[in-house]
């Protein structure tokens, strides 16, 4: 039977890495929080599993700026106070149409992959939009053929990674000979809005900028001897309809607008155990038979809570909560760095459980496998 095997991930982050309780300060000043407000948020972001995130823009530096700051630290979108004008969605993708492009380059050049192999390219991102798109701009800049194979994958938030693995998974079960090009990037702090809601200010808590890629291939490549390589193996994916208004992503002439609701969390406590249990049925496999958990960090309460439903032990989840302590959540790129961080200590004949979530409420899945080299 044909397979499909990961290579190696590569990552990319933006220049600008923020300390999160240097990001509360930024957020209380530009939304003019009320002392009451202010304290509460400032809980939030304590406790919130982060310490650093990146983004495109300089915008969220002190005010006034340090002495060291070059006047390239101005800021390119925001007000540095609630009564500026905020800009338009049409400003927002200006940005996004000149920053997308070199992070995804950056994640592909860290992957090491062999462009000259590429077959097939699917590029992944919700938080800008255009034509020609991301697909394109990386067509031209890898200098690819012109025939190339080329997929979308638009405005799936969260999972759209492992929508974009099945894709390749498919493509290379049809084409032995196929290399397929995966990348997700997602400018998320382009879409910051001046409101003091709670979706905004959960938003403004969790979002950050990040790329990352990997080439999928129906053959094992470009591994060290000895080293197992990650093997596709099953996916399984369910919509829990009844959180249809939880999380939301819409455009708007403000910008893209979020929807993160406060029973995310609880809905995912109340699906993820029967959710898993039958995902790892379809693979003819029980909990038992998982070794290493990739679960994409969209928060902290959101591990904590998994680890509880599932009786998994406090360090089954590390490589999930590196990853938000070190970058927030990313979007579609965030679960392949926890898968990245899964590759350092590969483990022959070893299962890696892979989930994450996003609008509909949608819970997506995969199974992969370390086989042994």
């Amino acid at each position: 039977m044909r397979t499909s095997y990961l290579g190696r991930i590569g990552t990319a982050v933006p220049v600008h890495a923020y300390d999160q309780m240097h990001l509360y300060e930024a957020m209380t000043r530009v939304l003019s929080l009320e002392p009451k407000q202010s304290k509460a948020l400032k809980g939030l972001y304590k406790h919130s599993g982060i310490r650093t995130r990146h983004s495109v823009l300089p915008d969220f530096l002190p005010v006034p700026l340090p002495a060291s700051a070059s006047e390239t630290h101005a800021a390119a979108l925001y007000p540095q106070h609630a009564e500026g004008v905020f800009p338009p969605l049409s400003a927002r993708m200006a940005v996004y149409n000149k920053a997308a492009l070199p992070l995804a380059l950056a994640a592909i050049h860290n992957a090491d992959i062999p462009l000259d192999k590429i077959t097939h390219v699917i590029a992944v991102s919700c938080t800008g939009l255009a034509a020609p798109g991301l697909d394109l701009m990386l067509l031209r800049a890898l200098d690819l053929p012109a025939h190339t194979h080329r997929t979308c994958v638009h405005y799936m938030g969260c999972y759209a990674a492992l929508h974009g693995l099945k894709q390749a998974d498919s493509i290379c079960r049809a084409d032995p000979e196929a290399h397929v090009l995966l990348v997700c990037v997602e400018l998320c702090t382009l879409h910051f809005q001046p409101d003091t809601s709670w979706d905004n200010l959960t938003s403004g808590l969790l979002f950050a900028d990040g790329a990352a890629a990997v080439m999928i291939t129906g053959q094992v490549t470009g591994q060290a001897p000895a080293t197992p390589a990650l093997q596709m193996r099953h996916f399984y994916s369910e919509v829990a309809l009844e959180g249809w208004d939880e999380m939301s992503w819409n455009p708007d002439e403000k910008g893209f607008l979020m929807r993160l609701g406060r029973g995310v969390p609880f809905m995912l406590q109340n699906h993820s155990q029967a959710l898993i249990a039958r995902a790892l049925e379809r693979a003819h496999l029980s909990l038992g038979d998982v070794h290493h958990w990739a679960i994409h960090p969209g928060g902290r309460l959101i591990l904590d809570l998994l680890i509880r439903e599932l009786k998994l032990a406090p360090e089954a989840l590390d490589a999930a909560r590196q990853v938000l302590q070190d970058y927030g959540n990313m979007s579609s790129p965030t679960i392949l760095f926890v898968l990245k961080a899964l590759q350092q200590s590969p483990r022959a004949n070893e299962n890696v459980f892979v989930a994450a979530f996003g609008p509909g409420l949608t819970m997506e899945t995969a199974l992969l496998r370390w086989q042994g080299a």
